[in-house]
């Protein structure tokens, strides 16, 4: 089969997937709640009802929601996309990448429907902003993608249910599929959770398949942030790779330490000569000539021999990446597996492309 026939197998599957998230979100009967958003998913408010109460346990403890929420804010930065993913539409998000009315992307914003675009909270490094949360008058508060301290529960704690970070994973490193899962126990739709879940592993399969030399190929995920940034293998950027077949460098974890990632020095660039660096870069031009005129860089055999993946970061598509959730995950992989197929084709001389959007 031609390079040009898996492509079109390929998309032909994520259209599937990405039906099969708006088909979840709509079967069901409307909320009539202030800030739920299209119909809920499963067979209606009565099988909802019944799923509770449920217990979640988390990095704090654990937390009961005893009745379907209605009011959901989301502190954790990507939470929204499985919340909507869902079907409902929170009534406040926490903004990561700038730029998004409600902060949702253009790869969620269908989900909205006729729903009111959530208010946009921020947190500037120093936690949530407690007074807007309260004021929003949540009875679900679900921060999965975070770094919350205990004492930024506590407070939360007081206005409604809280589920914060697992603590199995470090901070920011909860895996989508476990963060979607999670919230639809919240949200009382663990099959509907579980249905997406599927539907976009199915997806990472076929791209698996069609590219078997994905699975003879190591990968790092990088970007020039202070230097050099390298991302562990808890962090979802990595995971992209890693669910495509892509091997992680040996040893990646120790160098990053207990993070999400970490700068490497100069000593350890050797860690980005691999079968493909990806690059998440502030554009693909400037920027990439600056990182190959660094000697150490520039003379790896990854840049010699073409193996190299630039997404620039502002884009919507370096921003999905980013976020990698359910809903982001197959407009990424739309993009990237392109990409990813073209550098580790063997042949030098093959242009990795930018998407066209």
């Amino acid at each position: 089969m031609s390079r040009a026939q898996r492509a079109t197998r390929f998309t032909g599957l994520l259209a599937s997937v990405l039906l099969l998230a708006g088909g979840v979100a709509a079967c069901g009967s409307a909320d009539s709640g202030t800030g739920s958003g299209p119909a809920s998913a499963g067979t209606g408010k009565n099988a909802a009802a019944t799923a509770f109460p449920v217990t979640i346990q988390h990095k704090y403890g654990s937390t009961t929601v005893k009745s379907e929420p209605k009011r959901i804010v989301t502190v954790g930065l990507t939470d929204q996309d499985a919340v909507l993913a869902l079907g409902t539409v929170p009534v406040g998000t926490t903004e990561w990448i700038g730029g998004y009315p409600g902060a949702i992307g253009p790869w969620a914003q269908s989900k909205l429907g006729g729903a009111a675009v959530p208010t946009v909270l921020k947190d500037t490094g120093t936690g949530p902003q407690t007074e807007k949360i309260a004021a929003l008058r949540p009875d679900l508060i679900l921060a999965l993608y975070s770094g919350l301290t205990k004492a930024q529960y506590d407070t939360l704690s007081k206005f409604a249910p809280v589920v914060a970070q697992p603590k199995e994973f470090n901070d920011f490193g909860i895996p989508w599929q476990q963060q979607t899962e999670t919230i639809g126990k919240a949200l009382g739709k663990q099959a509907e959770a579980k249905t997406l879940v599927d539907g976009v592993k199915s997806v990472f399969s076929a791209a698996g398949k069609q590219h078997p030399e994905f699975a003879r190929t190591t990968a790092v995920m990088a970007t020039p942030y202070e230097g050099t940034f390298v991302y562990g293998s808890q962090d979802a950027r990595s995971r992209l790779l890693a669910g495509l077949g892509l091997t992680l460098p040996t040893g990646l974890d120790k160098v990053i330490g207990d993070s999400f990632g970490a700068n490497i020095s100069k000593e350890r660039t050797d860690l980005l000569d691999q079968g493909v660096a990806v690059w998440i870069v502030p554009d693909t031009t400037g920027a990439v000539t600056k990182l190959h005129s660094d000697k150490l860089y520039g003379d790896l055999n990854v840049v010699k021999q073409g193996r190299e993946v630039f997404i620039k970061e502002t884009s919507d598509y370096g921003n999905a990446v980013s976020l990698s959730t359910v809903l982001s995950i197959p407009y990424v992989l739309e993009r990237l597996v392109p990409q990813l197929a073209a550098a580790v084709d063997g042949k030098p001389d093959t242009k990795v492309g930018q998407p066209a959007s």
